[in-house]
């Protein structure tokens, strides 16, 4: 293979993870581990690192997995957005499959390490993770065809990654992580609902009932302001925990440039830059909310 050929492999599959989502697995870790600070306790690094490597092969492999079976079902055919490996035939499903396999054995192995280091049943809520992120849209009867899909992405990768990334360091669980977890969650559904907002006319076409579908285009609009205006909302409530949390207010020029695009009525190819806006929107946030926790 020339060198040529290889930098097109690697940027291919770079692209079929989907990067611009990866805000949704770093913001959570960044959250939970910052809020050990406000304990008066020493963060510990090392658990850190392996609750971000278990949170960025989570979302990695969920990618995957949707690009395999999203491909395979047919549902990706003629799909406005970033390139899906599978429909695209840029790789076959077997491949993009083993991809996901591989990404879901890299995350149980950071997972098992950094649950010997904390506790076991952290195996039981990353095999539950697991579990959830094949049915998404694999298997059967993938919840993600039925309107569940932000329901799922804000106990996992809301909840569930936040208070785990803290649980990571403290081995308990505090209603301040419950607290820290609904901003990052509302965002990482934020994320979720301007991809079905941009992919609403082809999915109601294919018979993927999104939640986008099931409330209309003008109801998914009003829904991700909602989703924008509880991250922002409980971010500020988190100065309940220390007044620093009030620098979350510097991700707001963002979202409101944001809403005004939604408002605007952005569809289609328009929304896919919007998704990008969304993940560096929970990001900023997420940073601003993690260093108001360390100071």
């Amino acid at each position: 293979m020339s060198e040529a050929s290889r930098d097109s492999e690697i940027k291919k599959w770079i692209s079929g993870a989907r990067p611009r989502t990866l805000p949704a697995a770093i913001a959570p870790v960044l959250v939970g581990t910052a809020l050990r600070h406000s304990d008066h306790r020493a963060i510990n690094p090392f658990n850190a690192l392996l609750a971000l490597a278990v949170s960025l092969a989570l979302q990695i492999a969920v990618n995957y997995s949707n690009d395999y079976s999203d491909g395979v079902k047919g549902t990706d055919d003629n799909r406005v957005g970033p390139m899906r490996l599978v429909a695209s035939g840029a790789a076959s499903a077997q491949a993009v499959k083993r991809a996901a396999i591989l990404s879901f054995l890299i995350a149980s192995v950071f997972g098992v390490l950094l649950a010997s280091r904390v506790s076991w049943w952290m195996i039981l809520v990353g095999a539950v993770a697991i579990l959830a992120a094949w049915n998404y849209t694999g298997g059967a009867r993938p919840y993600g065809y039925r309107g569940f899909g932000e329901i799922s992405v804000f106990l996992f990768f809301g909840l569930v990654a936040t208070i785990g990334s803290y649980v990571a360091q403290s081995d308990h669980i505090s209603w301040q992580s419950f607290l820290v977890a609904i901003p990052v969650g509302a965002l990482s559904c934020g994320i979720l609902a301007v991809n079905n907002l941009r992919d609403l006319p082809k999915d109601a076409v294919v018979g993927k009932r999104t939640l986008a579908v099931r409330l209309g285009d003008r109801s998914a609009r009003v829904l991700f302001v909602a989703l924008l205006s509880v991250a922002h909302g409980s971010a500020l409530l988190a100065t309940v925990i220390t007044p620093w949390a009030a620098l979350s207010v510097l991700a707001l020029p963002l979202t409101v440039r944001v809403i005004k695009t939604i408002y605007a009525g952005a569809s289609g190819q328009d929304l896919i830059p919007v998704l990008g806006q969304v993940g560096k929107v929970q990001l900023l946030l997420s940073t601003t909310l993690a260093i108001s926790l360390l100071l």
